[in-house]
């Protein structure tokens, strides 16, 4: 595994917009929980398109964690679709158009929240009748996102058919964002693409496949909304990726460069996009703290094809998950411990005024102990720190390696009260469009996953992994023919003449 990069300071002009800045210095500004990879996805589209439209996307024009950009709120359309339950009623209990458009206007004046001296009229010149604007309602509803989730309605989304469909997460109040589920790892997931070598093909691939999507349905939503109904926030700052440069960056490029070419229709690709995302933001949140610990040891996922029985790859596997859930941690206590080690921590605690020389240094690293109420002594101090930190990481941060892994489809529970490592169907696809470009031998790509990600399925694998007390050759033989069998229901695999299972990409040219 490759030695950290140096990390950046924070520039200049990043407000103080965190209590404290350990989390975020170790894996940037920020990773947040509450944000799953769906989220991440469709607030990378919002800042990808503002800065498209600016001419610089993916170019940080020289200026490293400046991004500054501005997010559509689409308050009309979002009263329409998430903040009406009128519609319905007025459908059933009115006869004719003229009543039912003057009934639901009058209410939805008095109900629509965010909007200054709403006006719902834009809509009848948009459709030929009500029930035309009621198909199209519930058609649109049905293919949002979290539309069945018990999420407020001002933090439900649009699937993102084009730009018309973008916007950003807003309070309850409908008046401001909020950061609960825009919570700023889609702008971390723009910086990484920002600083990967691949950018230029990226951005060519992404703005390639963004332009053939069928612009039907973005149409159709623009039908929704009145010609103001483009309000944009304020400026929206203080995005901050620690590392100038990082395997992690370039991985997740190359990925979904794979995805972007082949030939997946339209917005289907959407999915193998988010999974990758949500896979590769996991990664680098273990790796990192594997570097911030010194350790040279790879992250490995040991991956359970689920068997109907208890088996010794699930026992491993979960193990596995557990100790691998624990880095992040880890990381946040080695990074601590650094500060006590470094030289200036060290010259502060011999000299006169320690403990205000210390707290200086705290504010300066770390942003913290200005609220420090306890006994002014530096041991005491670093102690605080310490304690502050792990039950912030703990709220959130800690929970990304879980809560990722769990939505993605990698991590599950399912015959066991544990969780490990036991990728579904969907994660398995999207894998394998990323990495199978032509007929692959099975034992090829078992390799590449675990070169690639660290996933282990097959005993080959296993055995570069595990101690003897550890491997049981059959045991992984018996999880890696599960997979085939797996795959060959899929419709990924076909086993020839020559007795040799090959994997297939059925959307790679070479395939049809």
């Amino acid at each position: 595994m490759n030695a950290l990069p140096q990390p950046l300071p924070p520039p200049d002009t990043l407000e103080q917009s965190s209590s404290m800045w350990v989390d975020e210095a170790i894996w940037g500004h920020r990773l947040y929980d509450e944000q799953l990879p769906w989220f991440v996805f469709l607030e990378f589209l919002n800042v990808f398109t503002h800065e498209d439209d600016k001419m610089r996307a993916f170019d940080e024009q020289g200026k490293p964690n400046e991004l500054k950009y501005r997010a559509a709120h689409r308050l009309y359309l979002r009263n329409i679709l998430f903040n009406n339950p009128h519609l319905s009623e007025i459908r059933l209990t009115h006869p004719n158009d003229t009543n039912r458009w003057a009934e639901w206007s009058r209410r939805m004046k008095s109900a629509a929240t965010g909007i200054n001296h709403p006006d719902f009229g834009f809509l009848n010149d948009h459709f030929h009748s009500f029930e035309d604007f009621c198909e199209v309602v519930s058609l649109v509803r049905s293919t949002s996102l979290e539309v069945n989730s018990n999420k407020r309605w001002t933090s439900k989304f649009v699937f993102p058919y084009g730009r018309d469909c973008l916007y950003e997460d807003l309070d309850n109040n409908a008046s401001t964002n909020d950061r609960r589920f825009f919570g700023r790892t889609g702008e971390l997931l723009y910086l990484m693409l920002c600083r990967t070598s691949h950018k230029l093909e990226l951005l060519a691939a992404l703005k390639g496949r963004l332009a053939k999507t069928d612009k039907t349905w973005d149409s159709i939503i623009k039908c929704l909304q009145s010609n103001g109904d483009e309000e944009m926030s304020n400026e929206r700052a203080n995005a901050f990726l620690p590392y100038t440069s990082h395997p992690c960056f370039d991985d997740i490029a190359e990925d979904w460069l794979a995805i972007l070419r082949l030939n997946i229709p339209g917005f289907d690709v959407f999915p193998y996009l988010v999974n990758l995302a949500g896979l590769h933001l996991l990664k680098y949140q273990l790796i990192v703290s594997q570097q911030f610990l010194g350790s040279a040891k790879p992250v490995n996922l040991i991956c359970e094809v689920v068997a109907p029985k208890k088996t010794l790859v699930r026992e491993i596997s979960c193990d596995l998950y557990q100790s691998n859930n624990l880095l992040p941690a880890q990381a946040v206590e080695a990074f601590i411990a650094n500060i006590e080690r470094a030289d200036d921590w060290k010259r502060a605690i011999t000299e006169s005024g320690a403990f205000e020389k210390c707290r200086r240094i705290l504010k300066d690293k770390v942003r913290w102990g200005e609220d420090y109420d306890g006994p002014a002594d530096a041991g005491e101090l670093i102690s605080r720190l310490r304690q502050d930190a792990m039950k912030r990481h703990r709220q959130h941060v800690a929970n990304i390696h879980r809560n990722y892994g769990r939505e993605i489809g990698l991590v599950s529970r399912r015959g066991t009260v544990k969780l490990r490592y036991a990728p579904t169907d969907a994660l398995l696809k999207t894998l394998l469009f990323a990495n199978v470009d032509r007929r692959v031998e099975l034992q090829e790509i078992l390799a590449r996953l675990h070169s690639r990600y660290g996933i282990v399925f097959g005993d080959r694998e296993a055995e570069q992994v595990l101690s003897k007390d550890e491997f049981d050759k059959k045991a992984f033989q018996g999880n890696s023919r599960r997979l085939e069998q797996r795959l060959g229901s899929l419709g990924l695999l076909r086993r020839l003449s020559d007795g040799c299972a090959y994997v297939i990409n059925p959307y790679h040219a070479e395939a049809r």
